[in-house]
C-alpha cells in the first residue's frame, strides 16, 4: 500500500482534496488514505482503493488534457481574459440577453451570465462567461447604523400564533425604526420539515429558493395561541393550513415552473414518503407522475408560496418607507431530505455530510448533516443554482449575512459512517463564487457580509478585501484572546457580541455553554475544566481593559455596546436576547433536537413586554448616543 499512496496524493492534489491541514485546535493532520479514496470517488474518480489511484490520474489527466476551454470564466468589470484566444479557430457570445457576437468578445462585457461558444481543431466547446463588478454593491454614505438580531420564530406577541410571523416582524421593525435603529437582521427565513419528525433548523433547509410559509401573517383567519415551554412549529404548520383553506391557487398559467415543480415535490413527501431516496426508482430521478403527488399538499404549497410572495413584497415596501433595513442569513446547505437535493440530485455529492474539523469550541468536530455540492458539476452548470440561491434572497434582504463564507473556497467533508475527524477539506473555485456573489449584490442593490470566523483560510480574508465584503467582528471571540487590551473592530467589520452559533453574552460569561456541552456530550470533563480557565481570564481581561467592576454583568454589557457604538465599524447589530442578559442559547451546534430542542424556545416575554422594559429601552438608547458620537468623531 505504502509504495502507491504517492499517487492517491497526486490524483486528491489534482481534485483539490486536502491531503493534510492544519485544524481548529492548531494540529496538523494528514488525512487518511481511505478518506482520500472515498472523497475522490464522490467526485469522480474511478477508484474503490489506494491501488486504482494511479489508474484514476491518468483518466483524470487525460480528461483535462482535453478540455478545450474551462467551463466558467470570469470576467471582473467586464473584462474577458482568454488565456489562448489564438488557438481558437472560431469564437462566438450568446449574451445574456440573447444577442449574439461572432468573432470577437467585446470590452468591456455587460454585466449578466454569457455564454462563450470556442472551435478548434474540429473540436467546440461552451463556458458560461460571468460578467461582474469586482466589488460587491454597497449603500452609499458612510454614517454608523445598528440594529438587532432575532430569530422570526421565537418572537411573539398578544396576538401571535404559535410561532413569531411576519405581522410580528412589522412590529419589530417598527419599533426599532421609532428609536432610531436602522437595521433588522434574521436567520434564515426557509422552508423546514414541520410535521413529525419535526426538523426546525432554519439552517437545514428543505430549499433555499422558497420561504418558510410558518411566517405567513393569516390576518382575518388569525388565532392567537396560548404561549408556554418550547415553540410547536407542527402546530404552527396546522394552523397556517387552516388559514390558507379557502384562499385559491394561483392561475396554472401564471405558476413558475420552479415553484410548479416544488409544490409537486412535496405534495409526492406526503404520499410517497419523504425519504425521496426510498421512492420509486422514476420518481428518484425526477419523473413524477399524478399518482405519485397528494394533490391537497401540493395545492397548499402553491397557496402558501403565492401568498408568501405578495406578503413580503408588501413588507418590503413598508420597511423601506420607514428606513428599515432587513438582513437575511444565506445558509450554507440544504437538508439531505429536500427540495433542491431531490431537483438537483446530479449537483449535490451523496454518501458525505459538510461539517467543520476539531476545534476548540467543539473538539471532536462538526457533522452538519447537509450533503457537498460537487463542485466542478456546479461549474458545468455556470454556477446557476448557486446565483439562483443569492438572488432569491437578494431580491428581499438589504444586507445579506453568507453564513460560513469559507465554503467559497473550501468545505470539509466527511464521508458517511467516517468519524467527525476523518473528514478532509474540498475546494471550490473561489473567483468564479464570489463573481457570483458579487454580480447578484449589484442586480438588487444589495450589501454583503461573510461570515469569517473561527476557521478562515486567509484566501478568504483577501476575497472579502478585494470584492468590498464586510467581515465579522464578534466581541466574544476577540475577548476569548484575553488581550491586554481590547481591540475594537475596523471600519470593514460589522460588529457583534455574539451569534445564533455562540453563547448568549451572558450565557458565555457565566460559562453556561460550557457545562451543557458536557452535558451532551460534545465537550470533554477535562477539557470543559481548561475551558472555564480561560473562559474566566478572557471575562477578567475584557473587564480590565474596559474598566468594568469584576462580576458586574450589566455594567460590562453596557461597556460591550459602548464600546462597538463608538467604534469604526459601519453596522453594530446585538441580539435581542443579550439586551435583557439571557443566558439560554437558541442553538448549539453539533447537537440534534433529540440531545436539545435547538431553535424552539421562544422569547422569555411577549414583544409588547419587551419594547415597554425600562432597561431594554435605556441599553438601545445608549447604543444609538454611542453611535452618534462615532459619526460626530468621523465629521
Amino acid at each position: 500500500m505504502a509504495e502507491r499512496t504517492p499517487a492517491l496524493h497526486q490524483l486528491a492534489n489534482a481534485m483539490g482534496v486536502a491531503t493534510s491541514f492544519v485544524d481548529g485546535l492548531g494540529r496538523h493532520v494528514d488525512v487518511a488514505p481511505e478518506t482520500l479514496v472515498r472523497i475522490c470517488a464522490g467526485l469522480g474518480a474511478e477508484l474503490t482503493d489506494a491501488s486504482d489511484a494511479a489508474s484514476a490520474l491518468r483518466a483524470h489527466r487525460r480528461a483535462r488534457a482535453q478540455e478545450l476551454i474551462a467551463p466558467v470564466l470570469v470576467a471582473w468589470d467586464g473584462q474577458l481574459l482568454l488565456d489562448t484566444p489564438n488557438r481558437f479557430e472560431q469564437v462566438e457570445i450568446e449574451l445574456e440577453d440573447g444577442t449574439v457576437l461572432e468573432g470577437s468578445v467585446p470590452s468591456p462585457l455587460p454585466p449578466g451570465y454569457h455564454e462563450l461558444r470556442v472551435e478548434a481543431g474540429g473540436r467546440s466547446a461552451t463556458a458560461t462567461v460571468i460578467a461582474s463588478p469586482s466589488a460587491a454593491w454597497r449603500l452609499p454614505g458612510t454614517e454608523p447604523r445598528w440594529g438587532i438580531g432575532a430569530q422570526l420564530a421565537a418572537l411573539w406577541s398578544s396576538r401571535s400564533r404559535s410561532v413569531g410571523d411576519l405581522a410580528d416582524l412589522t412590529m419589530l421593525c417598527d419599533w426599532i425604526g421609532g428609536l432610531g435603529g436602522s437595521f433588522v437582521n434574521l436567520l434564515p427565513l426557509l422552508p423546514t420539515f414541520n410535521d413529525p419528525p419535526v426538523e426546525p433548523s432554519p439552517y437545514s433547509p428543505v430549499s433555499r429558493l422558497f420561504w418558510s410559509e410558518l411566517v405567513l401573517d393569516l390576518r382575518e383567519a388569525h388565532r392567537p395561541a396560548a404561549h408556554g415551554g418550547l415553540l410547536d412549529v407542527a402546530r404552527a404548520a396546522a394552523e397556517v393550513r387552516a388559514g390558507l383553506t379557502h384562499v385559491d391557487p394561483p392561475e396554472p398559467a401564471s405558476v413558475d415552473p420552479e415553484l410548479a415543480r416544488y409544490a409537486a415535490f412535496r405534495g409526492a413527501q406526503k404520499r410517497l414518503g419523504r425519504d425521496w431516496r426510498s421512492w420509486p426508482d422514476a420518481a428518484r430521478r425526477g419523473r413524477l407522475e399524478q399518482d405519485d403527488i397528494d394533490p391537497e399538499e401540493a395545492r397548499f404549497h402553491l397557496v402558501a408560496q403565492s401568498e408568501l410572495d405578495r406578503q413580503l413584497a408588501e413588507r418590503r415596501g413598508h420597511f423601506d418607507a420607514i428606513g428599515i433595513q432587513l438582513g437575511l442569513d444565506l445558509a450554507v446547505g440544504v437538508h439531505p431530505d429536500g427540495y433542491d437535493s431531490w431537483s438537483r440530485a446530479d449537483l449535490f455529492v451523496q454518501g458525505m455530510s459538510v461539517g467543520a474539523p476539531p476545534d476548540a469550541g467543539f473538539p471532536s468536530g462538526q457533522s452538519w448533516g447537509f450533503p457537498p455540492v460537487h463542485p466542478n458539476r456546479s461549474r458545468r452548470e455556470g454556477h446557476r443554482y448557486f446565483a439562483a440561491s443569492v438572488a432569491h434572497h437578494a431580491a428581499l434582504a438589504d444586507v445579506l449575512r453568507v453564513d460560513h463564507i469559507m465554503a467559497m473556497h473550501r468545505l470539509y467533508w466527511i464521508p458517511n459512517g467516517m468519524g467527525l475527524a476523518d473528514g478532509t477539506y474540498v475546494q471550490y473555485p473561489v473567483d468564479e463564487m464570489f463573481a457570483v456573489l458579487c454580480l447578484e449584490s449589484h442586480r438588487n442593490r444589495c450589501e454583503v457580509i461573510g461570515e469569517n470566523l473561527v476557521t478562515v483560510p486567509p484566501e478568504i480574508d483577501r476575497a472579502l478585501e478585494r470584492h468590498g465584503i464586510r467581515g465579522m467582528y464578534l466581541a466574544e471571540f476577540e475577548a476569548s484572546a484575553a488581550p491586554t487590551t481590547l481591540v475594537g473592530p475596523s471600519a470593514n467589520d460589522v460588529a457583534m457580541i455574539d451569534t445564533h452559533d455562540t453563547p448568549l453574552f451572558a450565557g458565555w460569561l457565566h460559562g453556561v455553554d460550557i457545562g451543557e456541552r458536557v452535558e451532551l456530550g460534545l465537550l470533554q470533563p477535562d477539557a470543559a475544566a481548561t475551558e472555564r480557565t480561560d473562559r474566566v481570564a478572557a471575562r477578567r481581561a475584557l473587564e480590565a481593559s474596559l474598566g468594568a467592576t469584576p462580576d458586574d454583568d450589566e455594567q460590562l454589557l453596557r461597556l460591550v455596546l459602548e464600546m462597538l457604538g463608538e467604534s469604526a465599524s459601519p453596522l453594530v447589530v446585538i441580539w435581542l436576547e443579550d439586551l435583557w442578559l439571557e443566558r439560554d442559547p437558541v442553538n448549539i451546534p453539533g447537537s440534534g433536537s433529540a440531545d436539545r430542542p435547538n431553535w424552539a424556545r421562544p422569547l422569555a416575554e411577549p414583544l409588547e413586554s419587551v419594547m415597554a422594559d425600562p432597561s431594554v429601552l435605556r441599553r438601545l438608547a445608549e447604543l444609538a448616543e454611542s453611535r452618534s458620537r462615532a459619526e460626530r468623531a468621523t465629521d
